[in-house]
């Protein structure tokens, strides 16, 4: 299927690379069209964790890749504790947390003085840290061993998707192109996961929504060794990049990221030339307290802040996540960390209606769950990125009067906070129960949010009981037994949706206090991508059955 490469490559990277001879035959050749359930466009973090999550669900996918190796070049870098245990769900991240740089400090600094200190919570409750460093091509290695492992996913290197024939009525047909010709793949679903510049969102002349910023980018992957800690180090105004914004963040296996703002009128081709490229990396370095410091460049590339999203993720029988669907600014590590999202959300969904157990019509709570996420994400990042990259001469006034007073006056560094990214809730999601007891608890994640994942015990957390083979299934959550509850849990499992019932000790009441659970009759019900939809104080038979009709 997928071998490592043992060529040698200008990236320190370990990658996949498949060997010609196992590229599957174009299907033309068997003189009949493919056909599969889903097939998705795109093996990148997105397109992979929705082909991992559709097969917790039981669906077959086939997974088109346009290149024969991962990615290259680290791209994605920071991954949030949500993202982490969505990784956990689909069974990576493990192999994350082994070669990964766990973090939780992120600082501001202003004419070589810090001005603010950014420190997210953290206790010792918490499985995961807030913040994991890790370059995007060790990701999707976990990835696609993950993939690897699961018979229901046939992954095609070298096969690109490159004209939609239909996507109505029944299915979605379309011509794949391969190293060895070219074949119709039809499919009852097409999940479009490939990437910003996305070929399925053109082929379909569909537009997306929000703004553009005119600030680019240098990201430049350095390998050298830096007596600096593992946080975010961003520095406004800095003397060799006057009016600009720098940012830095170590890598796993010596590597340092740099993110430089480029001046108004220079273009990439310029940024990205050796001399421009040595000149500014030493700059930085110097800056640091490391002048003249010995580095080597591994990857680089030139960026544009941009926040757009479809204003639909679903269209006919083709799906969009991940970039795909949404363009999302780096300030605030929003990209593959909503995409994630995006892909926990559709994955369960996509996989019972596939199935034929749920409607169409749940497929609707996807796209408006997700759509309502991306445009609250563009507005918490277009803050950001305004302050990062001032759009016009207003801006920056306002801006740089923020940088002076920061120097001496406490009360507007909090300004400088860069919105980290975090889990939507879909409070509003026609999924919730209504008829719930939601505003009687007074403590515990409200409909909508996603369950806390609360250390029970040593090496025990309270979403280990919601991966493994629980993955991908609804979860009742009890705190007694419940007997009468047994016909309607033993109805949905038979009409084809996972749903385990779970009750786990809590001889000190911890998970009580902490789920805001009064009596014996509590219970939560936890969609397969652990959000909650209904939570009661006292649950009967018919409640439960009247929660679970919400998926119809």
């Amino acid at each position: 299927m997928h071998q490592p490469t043992t060529e040698p490559r200008r990236s320190i990277y370990y990658q996949y690379q498949v060997h010609p001879a196992t590229l599957r035959p174009a299907a033309a050749a068997l003189g009949q069209p493919d056909s599969a359930p889903v097939v998705i466009a795109g093996a990148g973090p997105a397109g992979l964790v929705t082909a991992l999550a559709l097969a917790q669900q039981g669906v077959r996918t086939v997974l088109l890749e346009s290149q024969l190796q991962v990615s290259e070049g680290s791209r994605a870098i920071v991954f949030t504790r949500r993202s982490m245990e969505i990784l956990q769900q689909v069974g990576a991240a493990d192999a994350v947390v082994r070669s990964a740089l766990p973090w939780r400090f992120g600082n501001s600094f202003y004419r070589g003085e810090r001005v603010f200190r950014m420190e997210a919570p953290h206790d010792a409750d918490q499985r995961f840290f807030p913040m994991t460093n890790l370059q995007q091509q060790y990701l999707e290695e976990y990835l696609f061993d993950a993939v690897a492992e699961q018979p229901l996913i046939e992954l095609r290197w070298g096969h690109a998707l490159t004209r939609i024939l239909r996507h109505d009525g029944e299915r979605a047909e379309f011509e794949v192109d391969t190293p060895g010709g070219s074949y119709v793949q039809q499919a009852d679903w097409l999940v479009a996961a490939d990437g910003a510049r996305s070929g399925i969102r053109q082929m379909l002349d569909l537009r997306m929504e929000g703004a553009a910023y005119e600030g680019r980018f240098v990201i430049a992957d350095i390998r050298v060794d830096l007596p600096l800690p593992t946080e975010r180090l961003a520095f406004f105004d800095p003397v060799w990049n006057p009016g600009n914004t720098v940012l830095m963040h170590r890598e796993p296996h010596g590597i340092w990221r740099i993110d430089y703002q480029l001046p108004a009128g220079e273009t990439p081709e310029q940024a990205l030339a050796p001399e421009s490229l040595k000149a500014r990396i030493d700059a930085q370095l110097a800056m640091v307290g490391h002048k003249g410091k010995s580095w080597e460049l591994d990857w680089c590339s030139v960026y544009s802040a941009r926040a757009m999203t479809l204003p639909d993720y679903v269209h006919g029988r083709v799906v969009f996540v991940g970039d795909a669907a949404h363009m999302l600014p780096i300030f605030g590590v929003r990209g593959a960390n909503t995409g994630f999202q995006d892909a926990q959300n559709l994955g369960w969904k996509l996989g019972l209606v596939a199935k034929g157990v749920a409607p169409l019509a749940l497929l609707n709570s996807y796209s408006t769950e997700r759509v309502g996420a991306a445009r609250e994400i563009i507005d918490e990042a277009g803050k950001s990125t305004r302050f990062m990259t001032p759009p016009s001469r207003g801006f920056r006034l306002l801006r740089d009067a923020v940088l002076s007073l920061s120097l001496s006056e406490a009360f507007v560094r909090p300004l400088f906070h860069w919105r980290t990214s975090r889990p939507h809730v879909h409070a509003d999601s026609a999924l919730n129960d209504p008829g719930d007891d939601n505003a009687l608890f007074s403590a515990g994640p409200a409909d909508g949010a996603p369950l806390p994942n609360l250390r029970l015990a040593d090496d025990d957390y309270l979403l280990d009981h919601l991966c493994g083979s629980a993955a991908g299934a609804f979860t009742l959550l009890l705190f007694a037994p419940q007997a009468a509850l047994d016909p309607v849990v033993q109805a949905w499992r038979q009409r084809g949706v996972l749903l385990q019932v779970l009750q786990l000790p809590d001889p000190q009441g911890r998970l009580r206090q902490h789920l805001g659970v009064p009596g014996d009759g509590a219970a939560y019900l936890l969609r397969p991508d652990q959000h909650v939809c209904a939570r009661w104080l006292n649950l009967t038979p018919d409640r439960l059955d009247a929660a679970l009709h919400r998926i119809d």
